[in-house]
């Protein structure tokens, strides 16, 4: 009985052995380090170095594709393109039709409009063509009398002067040297738009298994959200572009409806620029508008041209304050302030090539980024198809 008799202390004795001697797991916490790089101006430091590594290494990425503009910049038409003809490709194939069969059909369909825009365009203006160099001359020459005339006291000799300026300009050796840069560059231009059909027949056709091969070295989960990714930014592109022809062809449906009523000339031409110009958002449409403007001023006098003007801001207001935003604000998704940086940062790569290209790959980039950063079946992307798609691009 005395050995199972429970000893005064013992309970005691064993807690207290137990807080003061540590456990075989237990790691006493190091110390902070220390040094000129673990205080607060070295972190500083740190992250600076790391941004400016990656700012540089940025830089050479564009410089390097700026070499190769050639082949980058139908590459990236024919994806804009792609994304934004797929929805008609998955409507022919859920018709029945094969795959190369509604690649093409799609193909041909876009390439026939587009051809028959131009051809409308190139008869509008052999057409009206004469009227608009008779209307011109006329045009200029009420606006020479009116110098002549008017309150600016410009005399005949600097009139003289300044049209023998703008000859010498338009006959010197920088301007001939600029049109063989042209003649150059057009040849270029031919070039690229044959690649870029080439590459927009492929990514309409084997689009969805030539990216599942490119993240095929990827883990699953990552594959999991690059197919997110995919799927999130072919939407952007592919709404973006649809926008933008629909709101497009409003402006120019309007505008080419008042030169049509107000009897300016080439009124088809001037709405296709309209239509064109627009896909250059804030600045595109403006210049269009501009230009109609000029026409209806050489043509049709002062009035006339007013009252275009007055139809071009009214629209630029439709587009921007309910158009754009209701047809393509949730596609893009950006900020005015993104966007003109973007259009600067384009043109000034690129010139109106990347002004065209800038705000789509801004908005896949940044759509691309919130896709990526996502929880698993989280947003627009949800991720909850993933398998099946993997498997239909290992096909």
């Amino acid at each position: 009985m005395n050995a199972f008799r429970r000893r005064p202390g013992r309970a005691a004795s064993s807690a207290a052995l137990a807080t003061t001697v540590p456990s075989p797991t237990h790691r006493p916490t190091p110390p902070p380090p220390t040094g000129p790089w673990h205080d607060g101006l070295g972190r500083a430091a740190t992250r600076s170095a790391q941004a400016l590594l990656v700012l540089a290494l940025a830089s050479v990425l564009v410089w390097g594709l700026t070499q190769v503009k050639l082949l980058v910049i139908p590459l990236l038409i024919a994806a804009i393109l792609a994304a934004a003809f797929s929805p008609l490709v998955r409507l022919f194939r859920r018709w029945g039709w094969p795959r190369a069969l509604a690649t093409w059909a799609a193909l041909l369909l876009g390439l026939g409009t587009l051809g028959v825009v131009l051809w409308l365009v190139g008869r509008g203006i052999r057409k009206e063509w004469p009227t608009l160099v008779e209307e011109a001359d006329r045009g200029l020459g009420e606006l020479e009398k009116f110098l002549l005339q008017g309150p600016l006291e410009i005399t005949e000799e600097q009139i003289a002067s300044a049209r023998e300026a703008l000859t010498a300009a338009l006959t010197s050796d920088q301007v001939q040297s600029g049109a063989i840069t042209g003649a150059t560059a057009a040849a270029e231009g031919v070039a690229g738009l044959l690649l870029g059909v080439v590459v927009l027949f492929f990514l309409m056709k084997d689009g969805r298994s030539i990216f599942g091969f490119l993240i095929r070295p990827l883990s699953e989960e990552r594959q999991a959200r690059a197919w997110r990714v995919g799927n999130r930014s072919v939407g952007v592109l592919g709404g973006y572009v649809r926008g933008t022809a629909i709101v497009a062809f409003v402006d120019a449906l309007v505008i080419g409806l008042a030169l049509v009523i107000l009897g300016v000339p080439l009124a088809l031409p001037l709405a296709t620029i309209v239509f064109l110009g627009a896909f250059v958002p804030l600045i595109g449409a403006t210049v269009a508008g501009i230009l109609a403007t000029l026409v209806a001023l050489v043509t049709n006098g002062p009035t006339t041209a007013l009252i275009v003007l007055v139809v071009v801001i009214a629209v630029n207001q439709l587009e921007g304050d309910l158009l754009a935003p209701v047809v393509i604000g949730r596609a893009l998704a950006l900020h005015p302030l993104a966007i003109l940086l973007a259009l600067t940062a384009g043109t000034i790569l690129s010139g109106i090539i990347g002004a065209l290209l800038a705000v789509p790959i801004t908005a896949v980039a940044w759509a691309a980024i919130t896709e990526w950063r996502a929880p698993e079946g989280d947003g627009p992307g949800g991720g909850t198809a993933m398998p099946g798609r993997v498997a239909d691009a290992r096909r």
